[in-house]
């Protein structure tokens, strides 16, 4: 495997049912979320640029699903599949991070 230019981190924590802090995985669908970003990341060609990796908690989980890339240290929150092709496209591809969807600085940064 080649070494990747960039790498995304996908919360995908699983808490019990009404814990206070939710979570990205069990509240919010967070593995269709990974696997759909792996599929798309794979049919784009950009697996071996792009790694992408499946977490416990970043910390803000009211905002999730959280998605964090790097090297750049951007954290996206509420990511739903529908996202995905926008966030590969302009970020991943482009180098623009997608402003309507970055955390809140009062969650990040």
């Amino acid at each position: 495997m080649a070494k990747p230019e960039k790498h995304v981190f996908i919360c995908t924590q699983q808490r019990p049912q009404g814990h206070p802090r939710g979570s990205c995985g069990a509240d919010r669908d967070a593995f269709s979320v990974f696997a759909a970003f792996s599929m798309e990341l794979d049919q784009r060609g950009l697996f071996n640029k792009v790694q992408v990796t499946s977490t416990g908690c970043m910390g803000p989980c009211n905002q999730g699903v959280s998605v964090l890339v790097y090297p750049e240290g951007v954290m996206y929150r509420g990511i739903t599949q529908a996202d995905i092709s926008t966030v590969i496209e302009q970020h991943l591809v482009g180098g623009k991070p997608v402003e309507s969807l970055l955390m809140p600085a009062e969650h990040w940064g």
